[in-house]
């Protein structure tokens, strides 16, 4: 390690182009590898998102007076209940995990913990869950059926398959 600064988690720095290395000089996907920095940015970026989620239901808010409703409720809740309930459930667990990952990190909690871990996992799948439930056209059922398939694509994906060699393994096949 001729010179270069080592991380705080046994690799060396980021090195010009900003890729994390492993004190065997190759690439750590690991997520304990992620510094807190990074982590922080992605948890401000999920409170972000989930916070806009929130107060922007989609299809809006009514924007008068009717029957079984008032302007300003939102029309998810009273066209598509279920979906709205799933929905506003997603999104209220995305921006508490993520607050939750945000307060971790600021008080020191080692990004290599489970609760930074599993924060993140939940801040996560809220959001591709928010995101999913908010398509109004496709099946509750299908929605969540969908959810559970990107989430068991993308960990299996971060499990098993290294990033640095999806290339080639695309190109092999």
């Amino acid at each position: 390690m001729d010179g270069d600064a080592v991380d705080d988690h046994g690799g060396r720095a980021p090195a010009e182009g900003g890729e994390r290395q492993n004190a065997g000089g190759r690439h750590s996907p690991e997520f304990a590898a992620n510094s807190t920095d990074t982590l922080l940015l992605v948890a401000t970026l999920i409170t972000a998102l989930s916070y806009q989620l929130g107060t922007n239901i989609p299809g809006g808010y009514w924007q008068d007076d009717g029957p079984g409703h008032a302007a300003g409720d939102p029309i998810m809740r009273d066209k598509h209940r279920r979906r709205y309930w799933l929905f506003m459930a997603a999104s209220w667990a995305g921006f508490g995990s993520s607050m939750l990952l945000t307060v971790g990190l600021l008080t020191g909690v080692p990004p290599r913990s489970r609760l930074v871990l599993w924060a993140f996992v939940v801040a996560y799948s809220s959001l591709v869950l928010a995101f999913v439930t908010s398509q109004p056209r496709t099946s509750l059922a299908m929605d969540l059926i969908i959810w559970v398939a990107v989430m068991a694509v993308l960990a299996v994906a971060t499990r098993y398959r290294r990033l640095d060699r999806i290339r080639c393994w695309l190109c092999n096949q």
